[in-house]
């Protein structure tokens, strides 16, 4: 297991950068994307979900490959191992052992839960609609322990098929989203996602540990942890397959 690093620690490794006209928004947000997924990348995550009078755990592993193709697959606790999700170009399915069957999750659903948790089908494939639907502005650029963050915000474009009116990101130099927050058409503030944790892994400095959550809704949240990440391994596109997706073979 690696040890929590704090921010201040990681912080100090980068300097802060001189002055926002330097940097472009939506370059900003895809780095950030990009750092995440890397050019292909295999993870085992668990993921909390908390409500008032009840817990739930998993335990997961995904695959991602470019920018369109992403698997995760719950391996955790029993009842709910071998639910997958795959994720190739603007396509979605999912998959049920119980039922034996794979579905076709259409794009009026990518904002709905996945799981039951607070993370959307959009969250989990780690999808870059933020990038491609939506225009970008940099609102300000501070100072955290010498390093910068930079506050983007995020207006989705006319033909967009997204749910928010805007979003505001937090992302510091290190391509690392500190914060999310989802904003209705009303301008209210609705959805925030919240790192807690960084550290590097994978041979990167990465977000270890986010909480997602109704703003209105304080003892209800969904917690992922990132246990094992490998960055830029070899991966075959027969694993990105609806036939895999059934009957795993990875």
């Amino acid at each position: 297991m690696f040890k929590r690093a704090s921010l201040t620690l990681l912080f100090l490794t980068i300097p802060l950068f001189a002055t926002a006209v330097e940097y472009d928004a939506k370059t900003i947000v895809r780095d950030a994307i990009d750092h995440w997924r890397g050019l292909s990348s295999i993870t085992e995550m668990t993921m909390l979900i908390h409500r008032p009078d009840w817990e739930r755990s998993m335990s997961m592993r995904a695959w991602t490959k470019g920018q369109d193709q992403t698997l995760v697959r719950i391996i955790a606790p029993k009842k709910d191992r071998g639910n997958g999700t795959l994720t190739d170009d603007d396509n979605m399915w999912s998959y049920s052992p119980k039922i034996n069957r794979v579905i076709r999750i259409p794009s009026s659903m990518m904002n709905q839960s996945w799981m039951g948790s607070d993370f959307s089908n959009n969250d989990i494939a780690k999808a870059d609609d933020i990038v491609d639907q939506y225009e970008h502005s940099l609102l300000s650029v501070t100072e955290a322990d010498g390093i910068a963050v930079f506050e983007i915000l995020a207006v989705p474009k006319e033909d967009a098929a997204v749910v928010w009116g805007k979003e505001i990101i937090l992302i510091t130099a290190q391509h690392i989203v500190l914060e999310h927050r989802f904003y209705d058409q009303d301008d209210e503030l609705v959805q925030k996602l919240t790192t807690t944790d960084i550290a590097e892994m994978g041979g990167r400095i990465i977000a270890t540990r986010q909480r997602m959550g109704d703003v209105d809704k304080p003892d209800e949240w969904t917690e992922v942890s990132v246990d094992m990440v490998e960055y830029e391994v070899d991966l075959n596109d027969n694993l990105f397959t609806l036939s895999n997706l059934r009957n795993p073979r990875e």
